[in-house]
């Protein structure tokens, strides 16, 4: 840890460049020596992200060209660096990162911490006191229940990316500590919808309008309890604060919970029920055919994924529990079962055309019945498992050479503007 104080770091997500930009902008003229960082990454698909940096009279925008066009090599090649340089320069006294509209800000957060940047990571540099997400209250509603695809709106963050505007749009403001309401909605029925969404999926965080923030205000407005980037365990609550159980503007919410296995092919065909008329879904599933391994979920706006989450606790050579969160240790010491331990379903889902009671019943019937259960894990081993292939992602290097990073704010305009 350096013996310096830790630079103050505030991160600014959104779907609309606009909006995001006045709110950086507001910050960056509310305290003298505030830096402001932006990577365009519409040309990534060619390797080359544009990086435009702010601070004082200084103005400077850099063409990157990078070994391969992906977010993650923007995080490690150029960000994290670039933030560990900045942090260190005298007259820096804040760090905006305004994100671009493709990426979202839990890996980010998670990078700071966790990817090391020399030998240590620059969370040693950076205090990341708040995450931002401005909702442009005019799109924002389409957004997060639409079934486009970044590509489609001309957006990725690589040329594989192949997630929905949705699944941005909504990990966005549920990652945020703080709400910036940018705009005004179509009409006063579009407006109760989308508030709606965000009072399920993102319910214990507080709103306010940009046109109230005035740049010194907006950090005092996130509350004392805010996560501030801290990324939870995939085995942890799934829902925050106290989100409302009653349906409204036709907005629902599901929490599916069992103790008893899916089958795999019976999922597979049942897990269309997340994509028509669902907002949102995500938790946690225990397959048959994998009994050791919890699988994660994630769906929005069409785009579905699942992933790993890790070993359950009472897997053969899964976690020792004092190396779990106390979260974790709690919710599985309160539904341990005396075979299957912390096995269990459980899930999320926002609903809006389909109604929670449907999505619940295609659920149930994906679950083992009494004689497969009695069949025994033997037996389940020999089902056919659709979620069984993996694939390593690229870019998987977790260390980076600070030496090969140099920083030189000019006077230089953005000739773009």
């Amino acid at each position: 840890m350096t013996d310096n104080p830790r630079v103050p770091l505030v991160l600014i997500g959104g779907l609309a460049p606009g909006p995001n930009a006045d709110l950086a902008e507001r910050l960056r003229l509310a305290e003298p020596g505030t830096a402001v960082v932006h990577h365009d990454l519409r040309q990534i698909h060619s390797g080359v992200v544009k990086r435009r940096i702010r601070l004082g009279d200084g103005d400077q925008l850099t063409i990157l060209e990078l070994a391969h066009g992906c977010v993650s090599c923007t995080l490690r090649e150029d960000l994290l660096p670039l933030l560990r340089k900045l942090a260190r320069m005298p007259q820096v006294r804040r760090i905006v990162v305004r994100l671009d509209e493709a990426m979202e800000p839990e890996p980010v957060s998670w990078a700071l911490r966790n990817v090391l940047v020399g030998d240590s990571p620059v969370i040693e540099d950076v205090d990341l006191q708040a995450v931002l997400a401005v909702v442009d209250c005019e799109s924002w509603l389409a957004d997060a229940t639409g079934d486009e695809t970044l590509a489609e709106r001309n957006i990725q963050a690589s040329p594989e990316d192949e997630r929905t505007v949705a699944q941005v749009a909504l990990a966005q403001v549920e990652f945020a500590d703080l709400l910036v309401l940018a705009g005004a909605a179509a009409d006063a029925w579009s407006a109760a919808k989308a508030s709606a969404v965000l009072d399920r999926v993102a319910p214990s965080i507080p709103r306010i309008g940009l046109s109230e923030v005035d740049g010194a205000t907006v950090l005092g407005a996130v509350p004392a309890g805010a996560r501030r980037g801290e990324v939870t365990d995939m085995h942890g609550p799934l829902l925050y604060g106290e989100p409302p159980l009653h349906t409204d503007c036709g907005i629902g919410l599901l929490t599916f919970t069992a103790q008893r296995p899916f089958h795999p092919e019976r999922l597979h065909d049942a897990i269309d029920v997340l994509l028509d008329g669902v907002v949102r879904s995500r938790g946690r599933l225990w397959v048959a055919s994998q009994p050791d391994m919890a699988l994660w979920i994630e769906s929005a706006g069409g785009g579905l994924g699942v992933g790993h989450a890790g070993p359950w606790l009472a897997a053969d050579g899964g976690p020792d529990w004092a190396d779990v969160s106390p979260e974790r240790r709690t919710l599985a010491s309160l539904r341990w079962d005396p075979v299957f331990g912390d096995r269990a379903q459980e899930l999320v889902v926002v609903t809006d055309q389909a109604t929670p009671d449907e999505v619940e019943a295609a659920l149930r019937g994906a679950l083992l019945t009494d004689g497969e259960l009695a069949a025994g894990e033997r037996e389940w081993l020999r089902y056919p498992d659709p979620f069984g292939e993996w694939h390593e992602e690229p870019c998987e290097d977790t260390e980076i050479d600070p030496e090969k990073h140099d920083v030189n704010v000019s006077n230089r305009k953005d000739e773009t503007q």
